[in-house]
């Protein structure tokens, strides 16, 4: 079949498998070109959410920088002789080919992570192939969780809190900027994004590996989470979102004591805006970071999924490194996108932007070409008019 991009709302239903393969190729090419981070760096690493993002990007370093041994997991829909998988699905093929010809170990498990189930398939393969793991990933970005010992279905709401918002925002498809009004969540609307997005979920995996005695000394742990700027601020972390992020905080607080008989520790990591599926969802932010790209790219500055979190295992995790530290005990790797001259420019283009001046001021067309590539479209080499086995000539289970 020959794929093309459909865009529904704010995902895209197919994915093309030669242009993911390009992509994470890319990724990888780019942390070969690096310095080795071999030296002291971490050798066996679970990656939870794996498939695309900050997760895929902490797989590649953690293999192609590290020489890891890596275990990912990851919930993917497979491909039919008539329809794509999704993007993940082709890039965890992708991945392992490329660590199978490196001579690297990459297993990936495909299942609903935050199940008891997923847990102990995971812990059964580290203790069949691994032994133990010295640094766990957390990386789940999900919209709903089934609570696993409650059962109940938690579905997260991306709201203000209070009062209802009135704010500035981009209509991403017609490149008109907007003004939008949301409504605040309700109690419930919160407590619910709390469970689907917090750390309630990342302490049972810890609990989990560490009771199965799967976790080796000076064994790290990180959690993914971003902070922005007081732009985003009204609908991100003074919203719902930041309740969740708030409760990563709490569940590092809590994990770090577990750990300190293996000299071990838990950090959230705050990282910088990017182009995702889930930011893509999130009213307000596609247009702050259409502004902050064109910022940072005419500086100079801008750096991609993997060019960040390459920086983050050069500069935080590599042996010796001086943590860059808030006072909450985050690591910050959004030194760059929140550097005052960085900031007071994009404050500046956010109060001047219109419609008419957005292509000017901001990088839409970048935020546009960003969201294609998540699902394998605009790389070039890639013929996209050429028939493709959306099955990777592999066999599928049975319905």
């Amino acid at each position: 079949m020959i794929v093309k991009p459909r865009i529904r709302g704010f995902i895209c239903t197919t994915a093309h498998p030669t242009g993911c393969a390009a992509h994470v190729q890319e990724q990888i090419q780019y942390v070969k070109s690096q310095p080795s981070l071999r030296e002291g760096g971490a050798k066996r690493v679970l990656v939870l959410g794996c498939s695309g993002g900050y997760g895929l990007s902490s797989r590649i370093v953690s293999a192609f920088g590290c020489g890891a041994a890596t275990l990912g997991v990851s919930f993917e829909k497979a491909p039919e002789e008539n329809r794509t998988a999704t993007a993940g699905w082709y890039n965890n093929v992708a991945f392992e080919a490329a660590a199978a010809q490196e001579g690297l170990y990459a297993k990936t498990l495909d299942g609903d992570a935050f199940s008891d189930a997923m847990k102990q398939r995971v812990i059964e393969r580290i203790q069949k192939d691994l032994g133990q793991i010295d640094l766990l990933v957390y990386s789940l970005a999900s919209p709903v969780r089934q609570h696993p010992r409650t059962c109940v279905l938690h579905r997260s709401s991306i709201k203000p809190l209070g009062e209802a918002l009135h704010i500035k925002s981009v209509h991403v498809d017609r490149g008109e900027v907007i003004e939008v009004d949301l409504e605040p969540a309700t109690p419930e609307e919160t407590a619910n994004t709390v469970a689907v997005m917090g750390g309630e979920d990342w302490e049972f995996w810890i609990e989990a590996l560490g009771s199965a005695g799967l976790l080796a000394t000076g064994f790290r742990t990180l959690a993914f989470t971003y902070i922005g700027t007081e732009l985003t601020w009204p609908i991100y972390w003074e919203g719902t979102l930041g309740k969740a992020k708030e409760d990563l905080d709490r569940a590092a607080k809590a994990i770090t004591p577990r750990l300190q008989a293996l000299k071990g520790e838990a950090r959230v990591a705050v990282l910088k805006a990017i182009v995702s599926q889930a930011s893509s969802a999130i009213p307000v932010v596609p247009l702050y970071v259409a502004l902050l790209f064109r910022v940072m790219k005419d500086r100079g500055l801008h750096e991609d999924c993997v060019r960040h979190i390459q920086r983050m295992f050069a500069t935080q995790l590599a042996s010796g490194a001086t943590l860059r530290l808030d006072d909450v005990g985050r690591i910050r790797m959004d030194d760059v996108e929140l550097g005052e001259e960085i900031q007071a420019e994009v404050r500046r283009r956010w109060a001047l932007v219109n419609t008419g001046n957005l292509a000017e001021l901001g990088d839409l067309s970048g935020f546009r070409e960003d969201f294609l590539r998540i699902f394998g479209f605009g790389f070039s080499g890639v013929d996209y008019d050429a028939e493709v086995d959306p099955t990777l000539g592999i066999p599928q289970p049975a319905a």
